[in-house]
């Protein structure tokens, strides 16, 4: 039946609908959905309404045309992919901070910025659906309980209520491959509660020498004052040489829960993110692949994560009958959280206007190619016969311009 053919049916139909009783009702609503094919949603709205007129039935709704042109879809997401896949929410907050490069490399015009600045985090997440499907991971972990001094180092169990930098979290993470024998790799990641701000060392093993080593180049780079550190109970942090170490710096010394991943939030988000994302799950067994990890993780990857990458932190959490609903507040990077926070320390002013007088001057595109080259570097420096065999579509990837 077609559409002239339904209307008509429909004028002839109606007024019958109209005066007829309950039963009636129902047995001419059901010949009518089974001779149109009308949804009966939809023909109970059509039947109940107006007396369709002597004119032409409606033309059907046109589709919405498209908002957003090729062109800014591509441009985004080669911006979402340049800045290592972040969410909507975090794409939009970096879009802004991004632009005077993005506007360089692409060489935008007006017709395509305005929109590229306009689109929302939800349409952002809508249209890279199909290209957020072949980002494919698996997380790998290798960690040991310690016993010593676990009676003396206090639990933390609270939620974290800092309104100022310099308590973190850390925690180490094995980059073993297929075999957790011998000697590896180890990421030892610092991340800061209030900023994000995120800070990771490589070492051989996990022994004292390693560890002390890392901290202390950490504390040493860091633009605010560290105040105190919370980890796991691996026994490469609950002994007595970490804990020397935090008095020797006057730093308060707690840890997690045994086996309750959730007391280390905020790091082990950023072990996935800052670590394993990029490093993968291969095997580095070799003072080489350290210092080519080390060599990254100090310059440019510092940078273009703590400058560069906004993230959104979560303020609190509100149940709602028998929903959690969770509140986060706008996305910014860890540098812009840093300048804002309470507390600040006069003696790391300079550092901080040194870091956003740098932020000026980098090119994120520029710092992604160059992190880029490292990676393919470290890569080339991985223990293939111990690696997982993986496919290409898994591998961490990044992209190159």
């Amino acid at each position: 039946m077609g559409r002239s053919s339904r209307w008509e049916y429909l004028k002839a139909i109606h007024p019958r609908y109209r005066q007829a009783d309950r039963q009636e009702k129902k047995i001419i609503l059901n010949e009518f959905c089974r001779n149109t094919g009308y949804h009966r949603k939809y023909a109970i709205r059509l039947l109940n309404g107006p007396p369709p007129g002597r004119g032409r039935p409606p033309c059907p709704r046109r589709p919405r045309t498209p908002t957003y042109s090729t062109q800014v879809i591509s441009v985004l997401g080669a911006v979402w992919e340049a800045a290592g896949y972040p969410c909507g929410v975090r794409l939009k907050a970096l879009l802004p901070l991004w632009m005077p490069w993005t506007r360089k490399r692409f060489r935008l015009a007006p017709a395509v910025e305005k929109p590229l600045l306009r689109i929302s985090a939800r349409q952002i997440d809508r249209r890279l659906r199909a290209r957020k499907k072949r980002v494919q991971h698996r997380l790998y972990g290798q960690t040991k309980p310690g016993t010593l001094l676990k009676h003396m180092i206090p639990i933390k169990t609270d939620h974290w209520q800092v309104k100022m930098p310099g308590f973190a979290e850390v925690d180490l993470v094995s980059h073993s491959g297929n075999s957790a024998s011998g000697e590896f790799a180890y990421s030892l990641n610092l991340t800061d509660v209030h900023t994000g701000w995120t800070e990771t060392r490589a070492l051989l093993g996990k022994g004292l020498e390693g560890v002390l080593a890392a901290l202390d180049d950490i504390h040493a780079v860091l633009p605010f004052q560290l105040r105190g550190i919370d980890s796991d109970n691996g026994s490469e942090f609950i002994n007595w040489h970490v804990g020397r170490w935090c008095a020797r710096h006057d730093l308060q010394f707690s840890r997690s829960r045994p086996y309750k991943k959730d007391d280390n939030a905020y790091i082990e988000q950023k072990n996935w993110t800052h670590v394993r994302k990029l490093m993968g799950w291969d095997r580095y067994d070799t003072p080489q692949a350290v210092e080519a990890m080390n060599d990254l993780y100090r310059h440019e990857l510092r940078l273009w994560l703590n400058l560069f990458q906004p993230s959104a932190k979560l303020l609190k959490k509100v149940r709602v009958g028998s929903k959690l609903r969770r509140r986060y507040d706008v996305p910014r990077t860890p540098l812009d959280r840093l300048v804002a926070s309470e507390g600040n320390d006069s003696d790391y002013l300079t550092s901080r206007n040194n870091l956003l007088h740098r932020r000026e001057e980098l090119d994120p595109f520029a710092l992604s190619r160059q992190i880029e080259a490292k990676l393919q570097r470290v890569y080339a420096l991985a223990n293939v016969r111990q690696s997982p065999r993986v496919s290409s579509n898994d591998k961490p990837r990044r992209v190159t311009f």
